[in-house]
């Protein structure tokens, strides 16, 4: 299963992400919407903040992603700058929570990297804005992740950010042939890196295509952040990647607190409050909006579970 899975259906799963016309079939079935708040809690404010405190009452912490990406409109790009600044205004509300507990995730590309004028500029300014907002709040900034046509982009945006604000992190997709490298230049200068496997449908040339692979140079790169001075979040669901992260982290003397586990709102919460429980940090991932469509394919492409809850759903 897993190799037709591999081969066939997640390529066909990832290419409908980018389809204009299945979005809008999809968002009118009544049963998406059912299956959709599994991984997205709502649309609204009021929705994430409910998701937020629930996380937090379970000891987890949380990073929140305000949903949309590849945007070609300027005021599109403001209206997410507003949309996370109201956010972060309005996380005072959740009452006392331990430091370092709250974080939200930024698209470059929602804020305007792929603008046709000055689109670098323009996402560089927004999340300054929003990184700034953050700061008042007590919050963390991490860039995330897209395809591999706009990594040196962002990563030029996220040194030029942490200069003002050394807490801003960012997201590498261990599938990327180049990964390793990247890992080493970050461990090195002492950020916060998110490791993942990576979600986006790329090229042989630059990824690398067999599941094997991905996971052989996953273990490579962890290797690389926990030895590393930086923070290493280890972004994995793999059961094997959660037992390796704890293993590195005692050979490298690294406490519970310089490093974390991070997973999806939806996926193995059992898991989550079992690391939790075990004494382990684990940041949840909650994205909320109503461009849900993209991040919602992607999670169906991940791996045959996500995808038999989807068909079992439409089953019933």
């Amino acid at each position: 299963m897993s190799t037709l899975f591999d081969t066939l259906l997640r390529p066909t799963i990832t290419a409908a992400a980018r389809s204009e016309r299945i979005k809008q079939t999809s968002q009118r079935w009544s049963v998406t919407e059912k299956v959709v708040r599994r991984f997205v809690p709502g649309e609204s404010l009021d929705d994430v903040i409910r998701a937020i405190r629930r996380e937090l009452d379970d000891g987890l912490a949380a990073t929140i992603d305000f949903l949309g990406e590849d945007t070609v409109d300027e005021s599109q790009a403001d209206a997410t700058v507003a949309a996370y600044v109201a956010l972060l205004e309005a996380m005072p509300g959740l009452g006392p929570v331990p430091a370092g507990s709250l974080e939200v995730s930024l698209k470059l590309t929602a804020l305007g990297q792929s603008l046709p004028e000055h689109g670098a500029k323009i996402a560089e300014e927004n999340a300054r804005t929003i990184a700034a907002a953050a700061r008042s709040a007590g919050a963390s900034v991490t860039v995330d992740a897209e395809d591999h046509t706009t990594v040196d982009g962002r990563l030029a945006i996220v040194r030029s950010l942490r200069r003002a604000f050394p807490d801003v992190g960012t997201v590498l997709q261990a599938y990327l042939r180049r990964t390793e490298d990247d890992c080493a230049e970050f461990a090195s200068s002492g950020a916060r890196i998110r490791l993942c496997k990576g979600a986006y449908a790329e090229p042989p040339s630059v990824a690398y295509p067999d599941r094997r692979q991905i996971d052989e140079a996953y273990l490579r790169c962890l290797r690389i952040l926990m030895k590393g001075n930086g923070y290493p979040m280890v972004a994995s669901h793999d059961p094997t990647m959660i037992e390796a992260a704890s293993i590195m982290a005692a050979e490298f003397d690294r406490g519970p607190d310089t490093w974390e586990h991070q997973m999806l709102y939806g996926i193995r919460a059992d898991e989550q409050r079992r690391l939790v429980g075990s004494g382990a940090h684990v940041r949840v991932y909650i994205p909320y909006g109503s461009e849900w469509y993209g991040y919602f394919v992607r999670r169906l492409a991940e791996k045959p579970a996500n995808l038999g809850f989807f068909l079992r759903a439409l089953a019933g």
